[in-house]
């Protein structure tokens, strides 16, 4: 019985060490100020507005993508994406993207950002907005 407890425990051991550890995830809902803030730190990083087309015609963040939450082929698009690089995500008012974002975190992106109070609450802090 000792023997065997022996190998069990030598078993579990080595196969312990060549295992690769899991990236934790970062999902995290932030204010306008830091959301424009970490954006700026993350030159390399995606602006994702998941509003509808109607919505994104009046006016986005600079630099934003937009992949519409509502649309059928949403889950495709964000498939598509590199799930490494960090996004930064946005609806009107927060819903829909922490909705996108945990999905997203689902599917395996590792760091997100939602903008808390959307594209409303951006506005609402004076925050520089492109018309369309």
């Amino acid at each position: 019985m000792k023997i065997l407890s022996f190998i069990l425990c030598v078993f579990l051991v080595t196969n312990s060490f060549g295992q690769k550890k899991e990236e934790p995830v970062l999902l995290k809902t932030v204010d306008a100020k830091t959301f424009q803030n970490k954006l700026k730190e993350n030159p390399e990083a995606v602006l994702l507005d998941v509003r509808t087309p109607e919505e994104v015609s009046k006016g986005t963040i600079p630099g934003a993508v937009n992949i519409d939450f509502n649309a059928p082929d949403f889950s495709s698009k964000i498939a598509a994406l590199a799930k490494d690089k960090t996004y930064f995500v946005y609806c009107a008012k927060g819903g829909r993207s922490g909705q996108a974002v945990e999905q997203m975190s689902s599917a395996g992106f590792k760091t997100l950002y939602n903008l808390e109070g959307g594209f409303v609450g951006w506005q609402e802090k004076g925050m520089p907005v492109k018309k369309k």
